[in-house]
């Protein structure tokens, strides 16, 4: 074909490019550096910070219950050695007891008679024993008391002086002395006779109980007599 003056050819326009023909032709730069293709594995969760603590706490706590135990366990062993030892008690009455000695009259024995069931009536005992003892002065001294096993001495020993009352008011002032080498408990409190005050001692342990009155003397002489009583009437087996 021949050419005309001042007519220009076009030339076919070149294909255009599809995506995968510049894929190919181009690098595509993804990253600067190397990096994994895979994607990194999760850390693993840091523990959290209380754990610590908490498990501390917790031996803490077992510690604390096993030393409670343990001493739940010594209260109790402690409790069962001294019931043991103390509950196969015996009461007598004997015919002395140092300066004092017993009144065997009519009065004497009617009275402590009346004393002993006074006191078997209130108190569940096994024997029951009673007496009145002199010491040439005119200040008798009441005695009355018995035997069985007593779970709670103490509450026993408040129960019995309950008996000792009168028109004109019952024990009152009632406080802990010392009992003595038999142990177990001991009171002593103030009550009416003949508008004078009277002193009243008692004791009980896990196997006895006792209580008397000493008209005409001071609580702190009927505490220190009280224990020279126990000392003559009480044996255990």
């Amino acid at each position: 074909m021949s050419e005309r003056p001042g007519e220009t050819h076009a030339f076919p326009a070149d294909p255009p490019e599809t995506a995968r023909d510049r894929s190919a032709a181009e690098p595509v730069e993804i990253a600067s550096e190397p990096f994994p293709l895979t994607e990194p594995a999760p850390e693993a969760a840091e523990a959290p910070a209380e754990k610590p603590p908490r498990t501390r706490t917790k031996t803490i706590v077992l510690g604390s219950l096993l030393a409670v135990s343990l001493a739940g366990a010594g209260i109790l062993g402690y409790a069962g050695w001294r019931i043991a030892t103390q509950k196969d008690a015996t009461l007598q009455v004997p015919s002395q007891v140092g300066a004092l000695k017993l009144n065997t009259s009519d009065n004497g024995r009617s009275t402590a008679d009346y004393l002993r069931t006074a006191l078997s009536a209130d108190v569940e005992l096994d024997k029951a024993v009673g007496a009145v003892y002199s010491d040439g002065s005119g200040n008798d001294v009441l005695f009355f008391g018995g035997t069985t096993l007593f779970w709670t001495p103490e509450d026993d020993l408040d129960t019995a002086f309950g008996l000792i009352s009168d028109a004109q008011g019952s024990v009152t002032g009632l406080h802990d002395v010392a009992a003595g080498p038999l142990g177990g408990t001991m009171k002593c409190g103030t009550t009416k006779s003949d508008a004078t005050d009277m002193a009243v001692c008692g004791w009980a342990d896990h196997g006895s109980l006792a209580l008397a009155m000493f008209p005409g003397r001071s609580e702190a002489d009927s505490a220190g007599l009280l224990r020279e009583i126990r000392g003559a009437t009480q044996t255990r087996d």
